[in-house]
């Protein structure tokens, strides 16, 4: 923008010189154009009637203040014409060397008035077109201007909490006035460009916290120093150095994104308020929750997520993932399932997050919501896994998020980090399973060798195992002979006693893998590839299983471990049992109640006493899992 000490011209000689060397706000007053009237114009009609606004009036001509009297009384006029228009300065021709050519009235009044006077040696005809020239110039400069304050414009975030917001802005502030930016509060540093506009800048702003002032320079870099926001007293700065002086035009530009900034800050610090306040109500609300105080948990959470904790039944889940990545995570979970779920960072671990999904009787989202957790725990960064409970009253949820915890403690020995529900994780499918079906096909080697007799045993074993021989019969519309003598060949030829307990769950644990689970292209078998059933068991995936079912049996007062093995060595019957351990057998079946209670099993069918036989294996060594087939040990590697 041209300004009173710099026009825009390739003429040395139309240097303005002011009187007195004039002032630096003098030096950088801005100008429109130039008025030329000579000193018989002003004689003859006076000064003109309406001036352009930051206009510099130029008498050219002779010096019209040899003349006294009337040129005089027309001069003051001129100046209060120039004052009332906005007027930038008045100019004169003078000869190099002229001595003062204003009379001390007009250097007084001009003084007052605020009116620059300079002076300038080039004749009137080198004048000529500056006018036009300070105009193109001015539109230069305002087409410029406008192009920068749209790319600033371009560069507010859609949303103003937008974390990147403030650095977007110092980059282009950085790269719009070539200078350095730094964007700070006292402890911390909110935005620098580039990244050493730190320590370029700490001079300033440790002046500026020392002696209580804004330096407009300091020895080295021009430096401006910009509080946003001092109506709220907030101590965020914006503080930004270069080279070379500021005008008066980048000032202003620095002021707008200043503005900006300002906005930004506030939004910032309003959403941390905001979404601290939100935090806590979250936090409370699942402290209640896990407290039992549902109606209270429902109170807090009215506002924020009206209707969210209205069902009676809700799923609990927990997600690990590393400590520096939690709080993100847990903002994308919240943004992801937020609607329909309670996400809160547990203050307890520092890389976990709790998630409550409320079920509705008659809502279908449930499937939905697990597989967006599923699908945003895959996209974490490892190590990182997801634990769910099944579904429990909104009274229990404590409950619940033990069963989550220790899912998801199981969850990072699986494949895809993922375990929703342990307590109801198939165990077959936790097994290794090629190998699984190695040892499933050369035990059941004997029966499959005739065509029809494995067809005949494929439909009535697994149920001749499962239940007594008439329930099976009853089951299989079968005459119970025929069960019971399908049977009796089936352990004939495997040299097993279905009477154990141990035999029985082995035959059907192989016969489920044979015929439900059986994996395509199956390696051919060698004597000596199957591996033991006890190998099968050793995978850290069955291991973190089987500790998931014994562990709340161990923290019982009583001593279920023990009524549990010797039930199981009696093969489930209760009076041996009962007398072995020196209990009633009363007692015994209080025993084994409370152990369908903690590992949720239930012991009246095979599968039930399958599970409590090996997860007991693996935790405790016991029992030995054998098999009655000669030269078959099933733990024996």
């Amino acid at each position: 923008m041209p300004t009173l000490g710099s026009l825009p011209t390739d003429k040395p000689e139309l240097e303005l010189a002011f009187l007195a060397n004039g002032s630096r706000r003098a030096q950088v007053t801005e100008i429109a154009g130039v008025v030329t009237v000579t000193p018989e114009q002003l004689l003859e009609n006076g000064p003109p009637s309406a001036l352009p606004d930051e206009s510099l009036v130029l008498i050219t001509g002779a010096s019209p203040f040899r003349l006294r009297g009337r040129i005089t009384t027309v001069l003051e006029l001129l100046l209060q014409r120039m004052s009332r228009d906005g007027s930038a300065g008045l100019a004169v021709t003078a000869a190099p060397g002229a001595r003062q050519p204003f009379p001390p009235a007009i250097v007084d009044q001009a003084a007052r008035l605020g009116i620059a006077l300079l002076i300038t040696s080039a004749p009137a005809e080198r004048w000529e077109g500056m006018h036009e020239k300070i105009q193109q110039a001015r539109l230069m400069f305002a087409e410029r201007r406008a192009a920068q304050l749209s790319s600033l414009v371009r560069e507010l975030p859609a949303q103003l909490a937008d974390a990147r917001a403030m650095q977007r802005i110092a980059d282009w502030l950085a790269r719009v006035l070539d200078c350095q930016v730094l964007v700070s509060e006292p402890e911390r540093v909110l935005a620098a460009s580039p990244a050493t506009a730190a320590e370029q800048l700490a001079q300033a702003i440790i002046r500026q916290s020392v002696d209580g002032i804004l330096p407009e320079t300091l020895s080295g870099p021009h430096t401006q120093l910009i509080s946003l926001a001092p109506a709220s007293a907030a101590d965020t700065v914006l503080a930004v150095a270069r080279r070379t002086p500021f005008d008066e035009a980048d000032l202003r530009l620095l002021r707008h994104a200043a503005k900006l900034l300002g906005l930004v800050d506030q939004a910032h610090r309003e959403y941390r308020a905001a979404s601290g306040a939100s935090h806590a109500a979250r936090s409370a609300a699942f402290e209640l929750l896990l407290d039992g105080e549902v109606e209270k948990a429902r109170r807090v959470m009215a506002n924020l997520a009206p209707g969210l904790l209205e069902p009676e039944t809700a799923r609990v889940f927990v997600v690990e993932t590393p400590q520096a990545r939690r709080d993100l995570a847990a903002r994308n979970f919240s943004l992801s399932v937020g609607q329909q779920a309670l996400v809160v960072p547990d203050p307890r671990d520092d890389r976990r997050i709790l998630i409550v999904h409320p079920i509705r009787s008659d809502d279908d989202t449930g499937a939905e919501v697990s597989a967006e957790l599923t699908r945003l725990a895959g996209a974490l960064e490892p190590p990182s896994s997801l634990g769910g409970s099944g579904v429990y009253s909104m009274t229990l949820l404590a409950d619940a998020l033990n069963e989550a915890i220790i899912a998801q403690r199981f969850a990072a020995f699986q494949p895809n980090s993922v375990a929703l529900s342990v307590h109801g994780s198939d165990l077959v499918s936790l097994l290794p399973q090629a190998e699984a079906q190695q040892w499933a096909r050369r035990l059941l080697n004997p029966l499959t060798h005739d065509g029809t007799q494995w067809e005949s045993m494929r439909e009535t074993l697994p149920a001749a195992l499962a239940y007594p021989y008439t329930v099976a019969a009853r089951r299989l519309r079968l005459h119970r002979n025929t069960v019971m003598r399908r049977a009796s060949r089936a352990a004939e030829l495997l040299r097993m006693d279905f009477a154990s307990i141990s035999d029985r769950i082995a035959v059907a644990l192989a016969m489920e893998l044979v015929t439900q689970r059986e994996v395509a292209a199956s390696p051919r078998l060698t004597g000596s590839e199957a591996p033991s059933l006890a190998r099968l068991l050793g995978t850290p995936q069955v291991r973190a299983w089987a500790q998931t079912l014994v562990r709340p049996v161990q923290a019982d007062r009583r001593d279920l471990v023990s009524t549990a093995l010797a039930w199981l060595t009696f093969d489930t019957h209760v009076e041996p049992a009962a007398r072995a351990l020196g209990l009633s057998e009363v007692t015994v079946r209080s025993h084994l109640r409370a152990l369908e209670g903690h590992m949720q099993r239930d012991l009246a069918t095979l599968a039930g006493v399958r599970d409590l036989q090996f997860s007991l294996h693996v935790v405790t060594g016991q029992p030995d899992l054998r098999s009655g087939r000669p030269g078959l040990s099933v733990v024996a590697c």
